[in-house]
């Protein structure tokens, strides 16, 4: 078995969250994790002194698993593991594997001394009937694959310290899925066959057989548009006529459908644009950024693309894991890559590859410098110089990515 990597801003998440009267659920991409973090969070239990017999943890994909894929025979089961006078914990991975999943939860959810914890790599898992049933009775785990911080630290467990800037430049190319980053070690041509594996099974799984997507063709067009056009403001009008122009025809409110199968699987994200003066949320011409560059990489089967809008998806992506709502920041004439929000609190984000060259730094600074309230204001580049400009911070994008 390979070690298990730590997680340890996830696992504290759990942790916080042992025995609280809550559903938790963990939703992400497929092979970002979940089922790795449960690993993790029982061999802690373990080390508090819990019994190998309150732990009960079923993953629904496994097929020596496929009868408990029946909502009442998954009742049953869990049923007959609770233990009479102290905690059991169970573990759900693939929840969504059982139709009507929800209605055997709940049912255990409510018993005395259990606490539930399931995964799911689709948003459906929080769209229908548990969110029905649990209103306000469970909290949202999101998990992501590696960070660069997560990456770098594994590489020096394994052995294969590197150079900071180096190992963020086969992060950049090769991503951040565990498997990767632990096993793969850097070999792109591995990397891409296993990153194939992971795309493809996303596809045909959490699209195409859960949304009943009957062109996967266009929908490989859609996710290459996406991705070639990673944080470029776009709307699925402009993704409708670049297909329509290509020979095909196609409706928006298929473009649509297909887009919504995408995010609601945690391939895409998609993020808004946020009007700075008028203060509301601008509904047209968002980004999408993808979940992983490595997999961006792969799909458009180049690891030199622009590098530009590589360091902002990662950046983007850096920021929910610190628990940001993320937007696109809109003044005037001119962008603000991110406005990170934050319990009430904000913080202001330009991303660049480099600054050196004046009229660019001019240019990257120009729209913080117009924001009229007192928060704190960043650019991130790759230059080793770093600066304080009218207040507005340049820091190394690596050493901000490991802080």
């Amino acid at each position: 078995m390979a070690k298990l990597i730590p997680r340890p801003g996830f696992l504290r998440n759990l942790i916080n969250f042992r025995e609280v009267d809550v559903i938790k659920v963990i939703t992400g991409v497929r092979r970002c994790g979940k089922s790795t973090l449960f690993a993790l969070y029982i061999e802690y239990l373990k080390t508090q002194g819990v019994d190998e017999n309150q732990i009960v943890h079923i993953n629904l994909e496994d097929v020596g698993m496929e009868r408990l894929r029946n909502y009442k025979a998954l009742h049953e089961f869990l049923l007959a593991k609770l233990q009479k006078d102290r905690m059991t914990y169970i573990f759900i991975d693939e929840a969504g594997r059982c139709p009507e999943f929800e209605k055997a939860v709940d049912s255990i959810y409510i018993k005395n001394n259990t606490d539930v914890y399931i995964t799911g790599s689709n948003s459906d898992l929080l769209s229908g009937e548990l969110a029905t049933l649990l209103s306000g009775r469970y909290v949202e785990i999101k998990m992501l694959p590696f960070s660069f911080a997560e990456f770098y630290a594994a590489r020096e467990s394994g052995g294969k310290a590197a150079d900071k800037n180096q190992a963020f430049m086969t992060y950049l190319n090769t991503g951040g899925f565990p498997v990767v980053a632990t096993q793969l070690e850097g070999d792109t041509e591995l990397s891409d066959q296993y990153l194939e594996g992971i795309y493809n099974t996303i596809i045909v799984k959490d699209v195409v057989a859960r949304k009943g997507v009957s062109d996967v063709g266009l929908l490989k067009n859609i996710v290459k548009y996406l991705c070639g056009n990673a944080g470029s403001s776009i709307s699925t009008a402009n993704i409708t006529n670049y297909i329509n122009n290509s020979g095909r025809r196609i409706t928006q409110k298929t473009v649509d459908k297909y887009v919504k199968a995408l995010t609601d699987s945690f391939l895409f994200y998609s993020v808004e644009r946020y009007n700075i003066k008028g203060k509301n949320l601008l509904k047209t011409l968002g980004k999408y950024y993808i979940v992983d560059t490595g997999l961006r990489n792969q799909l458009l089967s180049s690891s030199s693309l622009d590098i530009g809008h590589q360091i902002e998806n990662i950046v983007y992506l850096e920021l929910l894991r610190r628990g940001c709502r993320v937007n696109i920041g809109k003044l005037d004439e001119r962008e603000i890559d991110f406005i990170a929000t934050k319990q009430n609190a904000k913080e202001y984000y330009q991303v660049s590859p480099s600054v050196l060259d004046e009229a660019v730094k001019t240019r990257e600074l120009a729209p913080l410098l117009k924001v009229g309230d007192n928060y704190p204001k960043y650019l991130l580049t790759l230059d080793f110089i770093t600066g304080d400009y009218e207040g507005i911070k340049q820091l190394n994008l690596i050493d901000w990515l490991l802080r």
